[in-house]
């Protein structure tokens, strides 16, 4: 079958949906279904935001934009919450490289576009969608910014209708005294280091790990931290950060993974060939 009379088949049967790289920027309506039985008619305005009217409802809005420095918006489509139906996207530079996003779904209760808005109970570094990408396989959303010279990364999930921080990073700022406790390797490219955590939706810590700032880690999988090596010849290993005594310790040569940070105390997993798995803290200032 010829590639026309493909997509005149599927605009006849209803399913065709616009694409964000089809439409964005142009200026144009893009039109497209939002829900069982319900279509869009949305045009983008000179003053960046958007007019949309919806049938059979007859319902209109005009939505605000991601507006630059000059109030203009790039509109497009894009199915951002992976239900099969594509949202209304605004982009924006913002800067030199950063991306300001604005992400509208439609709500059927309501019948009408809301503004996505994510829970992050304080932990994301980037605010807001900034340079948002989605990701299918893993049904996440990955916003990225850069503030200074680090890249920082806030990945999303979905719970039920509700965008919740999945993942996120905050860098290590220990300095040399880490370098005086612990060596590790560093490849050419490797950024600073970042403590990787992963929330549930309420904003618990579910796990840390401690690895390179600039390289996210893939979505769904475990966190895994940098192994190091332990260079004093004796590092006192304590149950908890500001602990004043313990009887575990480390020694030279000890290989440990890095877990976690807390007010300059470094959290590490040390694997003894007779005892398992061994978990504390050590005091990196001291």
């Amino acid at each position: 079958m010829k590639h026309r009379d493909y997509v005149l088949g599927l605009l006849l049967a209803g399913l065709w949906l616009p694409t964000a790289e089809a439409n964005e920027g142009d200026g144009e309506t893009l039109r497209f279904q939002v829900a069982a039985h319900v279509q869009a008619h949305a045009d983008p305005q000179q003053d960046g935001s958007i007019a949309v009217q919806l049938s059979p409802s007859g319902k209109r809005q005009r939505l605000e934009g991601a507006a630059d420095a000059d109030g203009n918006s790039r509109w497009g489509l894009e199915d951002v919450d992976f239900d099969g139906y594509p949202e209304l996207i605004a982009r924006a530079s913002v800067g030199m490289v950063n991306e300001a996003v604005a992400v509208y779904r439609f709500d059927v209760g309501s019948g009408e576009f809301r503004a996505l808005k994510a829970v992050t109970h304080g932990h994301d570094q980037c605010g807001d969608l900034m340079g948002l990408t989605a990701d299918a396989a893993t049904r996440t959303l990955t916003a990225s910014c850069r503030s200074g010279p680090m890249w920082y990364t806030d990945v999303y999930r979905f719970n039920g209708p509700q965008l919740y921080l999945y993942r996120g990073e905050s860098v290590l700022m220990l300095g040399d005294t880490l370098n005086r406790a612990l060596h590790w390797e560093e490849t050419e490219n490797q950024g600073p280091l970042a403590v990787w955590r992963t929330y549930d939706p309420s904003g618990k810590v579910l796990e840390s790990a401690i690895g390179d700032g600039l390289g996210a880690p893939a979505s769904g999988a475990p966190l895994v931290g940098l192994m190091a090596s332990v260079l004093p010849a004796r590092l006192f290993l304590f149950d908890r950060p500001g602990a004043s005594s313990t009887q575990r310790y480390l020694v030279q040569g000890d290989r440990v993974e890095m877990l976690d940070e807390q007010d300059g105390w470094l959290q590490v997993r040390y694997r003894n060939p007779k005892r398992g798995a061994v978990t504390g803290w050590i005091n990196v200032n001291d």
